[in-house]
Order: C-alpha cells, then sequence, then structure tokens
C-alpha cells in the first residue's frame, strides 16, 4: 500500500486536519475499489437540491450514504425507510465532517427491510381484526376536563406539548404519565403506563407522543402489544408521533392522529381566545335574545293592561251608556207618538173640511150623464157623416167606374208599365189593355202622335 507520505517523516512532520482528512480520503478512494453494500435504508432525507441522504444500516452497524442527484434520477422506484437495498459504492471520506461515507453510484431492491416487512405484517393482521374501522374510534370530548400526556420527561416532544396547552388553553390541567418512548423495554412500559391512567380515571383524553427519528427511534410504537393496550383503553388516546410524514402502528389504532406532538395538542386544546371570542358571541347573542323576548312580553303586558278594564268600572260605564240609549229611546218614541198625534189631527181636519154632499152629487151626476149622453150622439151623427162623404168621394174616384164608363187602362206587355203617352211605345210593341170587364192584348204597328 502506498501511502501519500513517507513514514519516515511521519514523526518529524504535524499534519492539519484538513490534510489528515484529504489524505484519508485519498487512500480510501485510491485502495478500495466500487463494492456492492447491502443493508437497510434509515433516515431517508431528500433535499430541495435532489440529492438524497441516508444511513445503511444492518443488525450490528450503519454507514452513512449520499445518493446525488445527476445519479439518482434512473431510480424508477419508491425509495423509503425499511427498505432493503444493495448499492453499488465507492467508500470515501466527507472532509469537511471526517464522516466516513458511501457515495451511492447505483442501487437496487433486495427486498424489503425486516422492520417494515414486520410493520406491513403486524398492520394488515391488526387492519382485518378491525382495530383500525371508525366505528371502533372513541368520541373525543369538546372540553376536557382534565389531560394526560403519556411520553417521555425532559423530551422536546413534552415540552411542544406542555407550550402548545399553556398557549391555547391555560386553565386546562395537565397530568404528565412518564414513560419511556425508545428501546426494548419501552413497548412494555407505554402499555402499562396507559393501564395505570385507565385505572386512575384521572383525564378525559390521553396524549401518547414522542419526537420524530427512525424507524427503529419509533419501534415501540409499532408493537402489536401497544396497539392492543390503546384499542381496550377505556380513555379516547389522540396519537403525536414523530414528524407528520411518520407514521406508526400506533396511529391507526389511536381515535385520533395528529401529525405531530404539537398537532395533538392543538387538537384537545381549543384555542382560550377563540373559545372566549366564542362565548361573547354566544352570550351577546343569548343577550339580545333575552332583550328582544322581555321587550315583547312588556309590550303584551301594555296591551293587555290596556284592555284590561276594573270591573266597576266598566259597570259604571255600561250604566251611563244604558241612561243614554234609554232617554234616546224615550225621546225617539215621544217624537214618533207627536208626528203621528199630528197626522192624525191633520187628517181629521181635512176630513171635517172635504165632507161629501150626496143628494147634490148624484143630482150634478145625472146632469153630467145627460150631457154626456147628449154630446156622444151629436159626436156620433158627425162622424156618420163625414164617413159618407168619404164613401162619395171614394166612388167619384174609383177607376173602375171610369171604366165602366167606355175608359180602359193600357200597359206595357213586357214590364208593366202605365202607358199615358204614345211617346212610350214604338212600332212592333205589345201592350195590355184592361177595360172595365176583361182585358186584352195588342201589337202596335202604327203610332200617331197627334
Amino acid at each position: 500500500m502506498n501511502l501519500p507520505y513517507s513514514l519516515e517523516n511521519s514523526t518529524s512532520r504535524i499534519l492539519t486536519v484538513s490534510e489528515l482528512n484529504r489524505n484519508t480520503k485519498q487512500l480510501l478512494e485510491q485502495n478500495i475499489p466500487l463494492l456492492w453494500v447491502q443493508g437497510e435504508i434509515s433516515n431517508l432525507k431528500r433535499y430541495p437540491s435532489g440529492h438524497w441522504y441516508f444511513s445503511l444500516k444492518d443488525s450490528a452497524a450503519q454507514i452513512r450514504c449520499v445518493f446525488f442527484n445527476h445519479k439518482n434520477y434512473a431510480i424508477d422506484w419508491q425509495l423509503k425507510d425499511g427498505m432493503h437495498i444493495e448499492a453499488l459504492a465507492l467508500v470515501t471520506i466527507y472532509e469537511s465532517r471526517g464522516d466516513y461515507q458511501l457515495n451511492i453510484e447505483t442501487m437496487r431492491q433486495a427486498g424489503l427491510g425486516k422492520l417494515y416487512e414486520a410493520f406491513e405484517r403486524l398492520k394488515s393482521k391488526l387492519e382485518n381484526a378491525g382495530l383500525f374501522r371508525a366505528e371502533n374510534k372513541k368520541t373525543l370530548s369538546n372540553f376536557p376536563k382534565q389531560v394526560g400526556v403519556i411520553t417521555s420527561p425532559n423530551t422536546a416532544a413534552l415540552r411542544d406539548v406542555l407550550a402548545t396547552m399553556q398557549r391555547r388553553t391555560p386553565s386546562l390541567p395537565i397530568i404528565i404519565y412518564p414513560t419511556l418512548v425508545q428501546g426494548k423495554m419501552a413497548a412494555t412500559e407505554i402499555v402499562n403506563t396507559i393501564e395505570i391512567a385507565c385505572q386512575r380515571k384521572e383525564c378525559d383524553v390521553l396524549i401518547l407522543c414522542r419526537g420524530g427519528g427512525s424507524i427503529e427511534d419509533l419501534w415501540a410504537f409499532n408493537e402489536e402489544i401497544v396497539a392492543l393496550a390503546i384499542a381496550n383503553s377505556s380513555i379516547p388516546i389522540v396519537s403525536g408521533i414523530g414528524h407528520e410524514t411518520d407514521f406508526t402502528i400506533a396511529d391507526f389504532v389511536a381515535d385520533r392522529r395528529a401529525p405531530t406532538p404539537t398537532g395533538a395538542a392543538e387538537l384537545i386544546g381549543q384555542d382560550h381566545s377563540e373559545l372566549n371570542h366564542h362565548l361573547k358571541k354566544l352570550f351577546n347573542h343569548l343577550n339580545h335574545s333575552v332583550l328582544r323576548h322581555v321587550e315583547r312580553i312588556m309590550q303584551k303586558v301594555d296591551t293587555f293592561s290596556y284592555r284590561l278594564v276594573y270591573p266597576g268600572n266598566n259597570i259604571q260605564r255600561q250604566t251611563i251608556r244604558l241612561h243614554y240609549l234609554t232617554k234616546q229611546l224615550s225621546n225617539i218614541w215621544r217624537h214618533a207618538i207627536e208626528k203621528r198625534a199630528w197626522k192624525l189631527n191633520q187628517s181629521k181636519k181635512y176630513l171635517l173640511t172635504n165632507s161629501p154632499n150626496i143628494s147634490q152629487t148624484l143630482t150634478h151626476t145625472a146632469k153630467l150623464a145627460m150631457s154626456l149622453s147628449s154630446g156622444f150622439s151629436r159626436y156620433t151623427e158627425l162622424r156618420l157623416q163625414h164617413i159618407k162623404s168619404f164613401d162619395l168621394l171614394l166612388a167619384q174616384l174609383n177607376p173602375q167606374l171610369v171604366l165602366k164608363r167606355g175608359y180602359s187602362i193600357t200597359y206595357n206587355a213586357s214590364d208593366g208599365t202605365l202607358i199615358h203617352d204614345s211617346k212610350q211605345i214604338k212600332p212592333g210593341d205589345n201592350i195590355q189593355v184592361k177595360f172595365a170587364h176583361g182585358s186584352c192584348e195588342a201589337h202596335i204597328k202604327k203610332i200617331n202622335n197627334i
């Protein structure tokens, strides 16, 4: 192996850290060729630059890895934590930090990681058992009287929960149930803590939380005993485990899942300022409604009080009105009687004044009858004379008598026109001549207009 500097000079030359890291990097890259490494993906992070950073591990060790964007663009499958892969990589050192790492050239899937496989198996089992169904979830109280927090003490997750609760609902009491949230004994302790909280019955809701981490760090929340403890809890449980992108079996079984511990606190602890504002609105609405109701009642009371009259006053008014109507009726009857009495007197006077004389009337009637008979006779005679006179005149004007004296009447035979002038006819015309008795037709041969 060729070293970048002579061993003979190693005791006389002092290297800087940068030189040491650079020489070590050269040593690794020049003496270890590209090689395939298999392991399980953990702590995968994708940066906006497109580079991927993660750890590759097995049961005993792990190493940092970087997969640059100009190389990872060819990967057409989704890389996830817990996935078991095989990577072609260059062993090197990141000089700025002195971190030993693998620069990935390419990779391929070697099957799901053991932890991920265990996660999927348990998830499928519990889902088939119905632990994820919405109808099996317990309902959270809108206004809990006391909240319990199950987590590790002196952690950022607990501080975030307490700070959020203090900011949003400072009057809400909080009980902390300390427990391990990472390690081999964490699952058992979480189960025991849930059971203790249910036995004590101090809280209306429990927050099960911890900060972010790798799938190994969060594995206690993927244990079946924890899932069953959450499902069997008599108190509703809200999970706030890891970051928003982290999902555990506990999240699926919990009655409500929050993306973070802070989100769990916000979900339970309603903002007191919002509650105060809402209560003020309700109070104003209630006050306004009560005031309007009181005003309506007062108005009704005024109306009824106006209509309500003391019976004595009412009887007094009715008595006065009865006297008035009695007086009015008496006046009307007296006036009517006086009017009829006056008419009766007038009729008596007229009857006395115009008493008829029967004998005088009969005599006068007889005279009038004689005068009428005489006048009618004269009128009848005069009418008969007029009729005779008219009859004589009609007889004189009767054309039949004229015809009897030898005259005749001539008509145009074609249209029946009376001919009284020779100019009305011409030779060749036919005429009809009517006599006193009978008639004849003639043909005109010659006309004399003299």
